[in-house]
């Protein structure tokens, strides 16, 4: 085994950034999977999830929501779905309710 020194752990580390470089690079040109739109540039705000569940956005898909405000789709989906923001996602659940 051959004795680590700082020298030798700079290469090294110089090495697998390197390897990780070409292996992101190779798995974003194969890729096929689908285009969710844009990454998320924020946090996602009460008021952003109003907006996409029972305001003006409500009729958007997920990916044109996320592009509107700047935010990813996993956000707006997870909204959506009840998975996050649980009080707005009760709100619109009860607006459909009473326009059923």
């Amino acid at each position: 085994m051959e004795k680590l020194t700082l020298k030798s752990l700079e290469e090294r580390i110089i090495e697998l950034e390197n390897e990780l470089k070409l292996i992101k690079e190779s798995k974003s040109s194969t890729s096929t999977g689908r285009d969710r739109g844009p990454s998320s540039t924020r946090e996602m705000t009460e008021d952003d999830a109003r907006k996409v569940m029972i305001g003006e956005l409500k009729t958007l898909s997920h990916k044109l929501a996320a592009s509107e405000l700047g935010l990813s789709y996993g956000q707006i989906y997870s909204a959506r779905g009840g998975y996050t923001f649980k009080g707005v996602y009760a709100e619109m659940k009860e607006i459909e309710k009473k326009n059923k």
